[in-house]
Parts: structure tokens; sequence; C-alpha cells
């Protein structure tokens, strides 16, 4: 992977982790099913679920940077190619729900910035394939 895509990898990372936050912040677990159901899972307070399991994304997002992406490992593209999707559909997902809801669901106000960052991802590495 060239330079520029491991950069836009992680800045996708980051769009993620200020992504969480907002989420977070405006308590997705208390207004939007999957997220209580995901932080249940991890804990009887949902708030307290909900922080593990972004906590553990983010995280696992910084692991596939430093393990895989910014060394360059024959599999990193396949990691990043995963997280563009991943975070493609999170962030056309808020738009679509919140537009779907006709009111604020919490995580739409970052969702431009995982498209951005996803849309920058796909570019550099779209740009230069072979690499």
């Amino acid at each position: 992977m060239p330079p520029r895509a491991r950069f836009a990898f992680l800045l996708l990372i980051l769009a993620q982790a200020a992504h969480s936050v907002e989420e977070y912040l405006f308590h997705l677990y208390d207004v939007f099913a999957p997220a209580r159901a995901v932080s249940a899972l991890l804990s009887e307070d949902l708030e307290t679920g909900f922080v593990i399991a972004n906590i553990a994304v983010v995280l696992f997002g910084l692991w596939c940077y430093v393990a895989w992406v910014r060394p360059g490992t024959p599999s990193a593209r396949a990691w990043a190619w995963g997280w563009l999707v991943l975070e493609m559909s999170n962030a056309l997902g808020h738009v679509g729900f919140t537009l779907v809801r006709g009111a604020y669901l919490p995580g739409v106000g970052t969702a431009p910035l995982l498209l951005a960052a996803s849309l920058f991802l796909l570019y550099t590495m779209t740009r230069h394939p072979q690499q």
C-alpha cells in the first residue's frame, strides 16, 4: 500500500473514534436497538457495554494499522478494504436511519467525516492498486 493510503487508513480509524464519542455523548445505546443489544451483551449497564464495544472497535482499528497496514504486510490491502466497507456502510447507515426516523440519530453528525475518510481511502487505494 502506498504511504498516502496508509495515512488514509489511520484517518479512517481516527474518524471512527470521533464517531464513537458522538454516539456515546448522545446515547445511541438508548435509541438504537442494535447498539442496545451489543451493549447488553457486554454489560448489564448499557452505557458501560457501549463504551467497552466502542473502545474495542477503535483499538482493533489501531491494531490493524500498527500490525498490518503501516508496515505494509501482504494482507494490509485486505484489512484496509474491510475497514473501508465497514465504515462506509456505517456512515451511510446512520444517514439512512436518520432519514427514515425523521430526527437526529446519534452518530449522524460525524457520519460525513466517516464517509469522507472512507472515500479518501478508496481513492488512495484505487489510484495505485498494485502497490
